[in-house]
């Protein structure tokens, strides 16, 4: 399997319909949904019926199309395999939002080979837009391309970033960043589905994105959105491979140093809590 050749773009297209299917789904157990048949899977970490079904949906779907291909996902399904490629799959990334019928919610599903995405489908559920990319192939918007935006300084620049349900060790250092960035950007968006904030960099109604303590099925997806539409995605300190979501900035690539900048200085300077100035 090590030199196992895929078509990719027959891949997507699998992708596409397994993401269409479990989001017709959850689109129809969202009408009779109630926050009564939600569960904590660990403080302020929801899951549902949805989820994993939703997950069972896709996982089922796709479990042929790279035989051998390793399962990591958000809910119960995780295989391990010997070969290069590996399934990173969050079956309803924004399930807060969706629980409490909030907009976005969406399904993102990811093929790495080596860690590193070479196809992926981010499928937002509430706003039925498809993105999708495939290594070399562009990104693309329910079949057409899009690209990051042009916007060429942080002070002009829409920001979107996440915050921490359950790991806060790093919080006075990331609500330090947000201050910076609420005064020295257009704005900042919290939207509760981080891989619709990479879709959002990665077709330019943002410009910019920061997280931290996210998981890979998060943002492995988006992570090759962005990338195929111009733009750059790394950690804090600017490293592009192995992006596992514990770190996570993306912008388009005219202020692309600058964000890292700002994000590395009040993440990893001494001084963190500062003005990042």
């Amino acid at each position: 399997m090590n030199n196992q050749k895929i078509d990719l773009n027959s891949v997507c297209d699998r992708m596409m319909q397994a993401a269409a299917t479990a989001g017709r789904y959850i689109s129809a157990e969202a009408r009779t949904f109630t926050p009564s048949m939600v569960r904590s899977k660990a403080f302020h970490d929801l899951v549902s019926h949805v989820d994993t079904e939703a997950e069972k949906i896709i996982t089922d779907a796709l479990h042929d199309t790279v035989p051998g291909a390793a399962f990591f996902t958000e809910e119960e399904t995780s295989r391990r395999e010997t070969g290069d490629y590996t399934w990173y799959i969050d079956p309803l990334d924004g399930t807060t939002n969706f629980v409490h019928q909030v907009r976005p919610y969406s399904v993102s599903i990811a093929l790495c080979q080596m860690e590193e995405p070479v196809a992926g489908v981010v499928l937002d559920i509430t706003h039925n837009e498809m993105f999708t990319a495939v290594k070399g192939g562009g990104t693309k918007l329910n079949g057409n391309r899009v690209y990051v935006s042009e916007t060429g300084e942080t002070d002009s620049s829409i920001v979107a970033t996440g915050f921490p349900v359950r790991r806060f060790e790093r919080l006075t250092e990331h609500l330090a960043c947000l201050e910076y960035f609420i005064r020295n950007s257009r704005g900042v968006r919290r939207m509760g589905s981080a891989a619709v904030d990479l879709a959002n960099v990665a077709c330019g109604r943002f410009d910019a994105f920061w997280e931290y303590g996210l998981s890979a099925w998060d943002v492995k997806a988006g992570v090759l959105l962005v990338r195929e539409a111009g733009g750059v995605a790394s950690d804090f300190k600017g490293n592009r491979v192995g992006i596992t979501g514990e770190e996570i900035v993306a912008s388009n690539r005219v202020i692309s140093e600058e964000v890292i900048n700002i994000v590395n200085r009040f993440f990893n300077s001494k001084n963190s809590g500062t003005d990042g100035r």
